[in-house]
């Protein structure tokens, strides 16, 4: 058993058999646990965050996504309403949605595309192009996978030329298993200004998205928005 100092025979044992459920050493658990707490009380500006982060990088520390919490934008009661009004949640497929997401896909040469509603605990995917399945797991990943609740969040397209050199998308999930590398994503907002979901476009690889990237996709993005809100 090892023993930490300040710590009794029965904490030291605690502590051992929950670092073995985690799959780590004890100095590793202890390590993630203290830079959690760290997170937890500093009050610092976005740029000084990103340094911590990539600091914890270098050091070999890793987070768990959820230590991050919940965008208080992302849990906004009225922008949650505004989600369940479209009545797409857990919706059927829609060709029309299909289309737009085959569109954009296309139109940017890009292997994924996506129209995307971010729930409060997850993300539901309205349309993705080359979906292989419409079963209902398939439809949908946890909130801490989703890139898109970020340009959510910010309310303004997001863009992600490598997605595993941000210091805060580098430990998503979805980057870490390799299935996005960069990232455009367009905000699809109501008459209020909420944004419900994205309308985006991934790559495996890198990828310096244009201007000219940016715009064909919110043009694609004010059609998704249009049927959505029968505008």
């Amino acid at each position: 058993m090892t023993s930490l100092s300040g710590f009794d025979d029965w904490l030291n044992r605690l502590v051992d058999e929950q670092a073995a459920l985690a799959g780590q050493t004890v100095p590793d658990y202890v390590a993630q646990a203290v830079a959690t707490r760290l997170m937890g009380d500093i009050k610092r500006r976005d740029e000084e965050m990103a340094v911590f982060f990539e600091h914890l990088s270098e050091v070999g520390i890793v987070l768990p996504q959820e230590t991050s919490g919940p965008n208080p934008v992302v849990v906004d009661p009225e922008r949650l309403e505004a989600l369940r009004a479209t009545g797409l949640l857990d919706a059927p497929r829609d060709v029309a949605f299909d289309r737009i997401a085959d569109m954009a896909a296309t139109a940017l040469g890009a292997p994924g595309a996506a129209i995307t509603l971010v729930d409060i605990d997850r993300q539901f995917f309205v349309a993705m192009h080359g979906a292989a399945t419409d079963a209902p797991d398939a439809r949908e990943t946890p909130l801490a996978r989703s890139v898109c609740q970020y340009a959510v969040a910010a309310g303004q397209p997001l863009v992600v030329t490598d997605a595993r050199t941000d210091p805060v998308l580098k430990y998503n999930p979805a980057v870490t298993d390799g299935t996005v590398v960069s990232y455009l994503g367009i905000p699809l907002m109501d008459s209020g200004q909420h944004a419900i979901g994205t309308l985006c476009v991934w790559d495996t690889i890198p990828r310096d998205w244009t201007s000219g990237h940016v715009t064909t996709l919110r043009d694609l993005a004010h059609l998704a928005s249009a049927r959505i809100f029968d505008e």
